[in-house]
């Protein structure tokens, strides 16, 4: 790898919050890392396809749809990058175009206290930064409207393209949104949470946006909700 590639994949990870980096022996012992000790550059084998780096260089300044025309920052996703389990939401709200980090505000706060403290209840060592989440769209919608079929057709390519790039054990698709996107099922999520679908072959499961269980009302989806990601969370990590 060149410095100047180096550069920019290491600026890439510090935008999602990324600290430590390691390295990972190549194929046959050859490669970065190999027979190396502490922090590197983890970089894909041949053949293997292209990385998240690669789908976000060619996002670029993106004004593929008129979503862009109202954003602060492009919201890529965070995480680890060869995460197990991936959670795919709706679209940034205001706190996340102000960082370019999804799931920050209060449905993300939410969202990081289900997988922690579930999985702390579950005996499963698991936290925020070691999921990846990323959204359907890349763009606040203005007023944080639904997405319109358009701009989920036109930014739905990218969200593909991450989730063959990180080729999870699993997804979670959170809302109705997500489940359009992702599944084409029409039905809401109501009837779908809980249960196990396919996105090429890879298991998804279906579960309430934390924005839908924000409110005071909605005791039983809660409920529901933690169930869905006990079961999750069991099949990726047991």
């Amino acid at each position: 790898m060149d410095a100047e590639r180096l550069r920019r994949y290491l600026e890439f990870y510090q935008d999602l919050g990324i600290k430590t980096l390691y390295r990972r022996p190549g194929i046959g012992g050859q490669g970065p890392g190999a027979g190396g000790q502490g922090p590197g550059i983890v970089e894909q084998g041949a053949g293997a396809g292209e990385s998240l780096f690669d789908i976000l260089t060619d996002i670029g300044d993106c004004r593929r749809c008129r979503l862009h025309e109202g954003r602060t920052k492009i919201v890529f996703g965070v995480g680890n990058e060869h995460a197990p389990l991936v959670f795919v939401g709706e679209g940034p709200g205001a706190d996340e175009d102000a960082q370019g980090i999804p799931f920050v505000g209060r449905a993300g706060q939410l969202l990081t206290q289900m997988i922690e403290n579930t999985a702390k209840k579950e005996g499963i060592p698991l936290r925020r930064e070691d999921v990846y989440i990323c959204n359907v769209v890349k763009c606040r919608p203005p007023e944080n409207r639904t997405p319109e079929a358009d701009e989920m057709e036109i930014c739905g390519q990218f969200l593909n393209r991450q989730l063959a790039a990180i080729q999870p054990k699993a997804i979670c698709v959170l809302g109705g949104t997500a489940v359009r996107a992702l599944l084409g099922q029409k039905e809401g999520v109501t009837k779908l949470r809980g249960r196990w679908f396919r996105w090429r072959d890879i298991p998804v499961m279906v579960t309430y946006h934390p924005s839908y269980l924000l409110r005071a009302y909605n005791v039983e989806p809660k409920r529901e909700a933690w169930e869905d990601l006990k079961k999750l969370l069991h099949f990726v990590y047991d």
